[in-house]
Order: structure tokens, then C-alpha cells, then sequence
């Protein structure tokens, strides 16, 4: 089974906490709620510096999942 790009997660002890997984390299955890970004990955130096472009990106792409989703519950 192949896993989705992105998943939505929940936590009671967070009730107000929106987490959603990225699943593939660089894998995290983002709580929407504030935008505080937890990696799940070891990074060098010079993976740090090549990363820092591509997590905007990753961001930017795991909010639109997350309004996708919703809109989708919505319907």
C-alpha cells in the first residue's frame, strides 16, 4: 500500500491543534494552529540549506491539502 502525500492527524490532548503529516522526504509534522513544524528526518548542513526553499513550499502545499480536505467534508 502507498501512503498519500499528505494526512490530516488528531489529538485530544490538542483539541485545538490542526496536525498534518507529510509523508514522503523531507517527512513532518505541522500543527496548522501556529505553523510550528516538527521534522521527522535527520538533516546535514548542506541538506539544512537546500531544505530551507523547499519547506516553504511543503507548507504552502500541506495548507492547500488541508483546505482541500475540508472544503471536500463541506460538500
Amino acid at each position: 500500500m502507498e501512503l498519500p502525500k499528505f494526512l490530516l492527524g488528531d489529538n485530544t490532548d490538542y483539541p485545538s491543534a490542526i496536525f498534518v503529516i507529510h509523508t514522503e522526504y523531507p517527512r513532518f509534522v505541522i500543527n496548522l494552529e501556529d505553523d510550528e513544524v516538527e521534522w521527522l528526518e535527520e538533516f546535514s548542513k548542506e541538506d539544512e540549506k537546500e531544505l530551507e526553499s523547499e519547506a516553504e513550499n511543503l507548507i504552502e502545499a500541506a495548507t492547500a491539502f488541508y483546505d482541500r480536505e475540508v472544503s471536500r467534508y463541506e460538500d
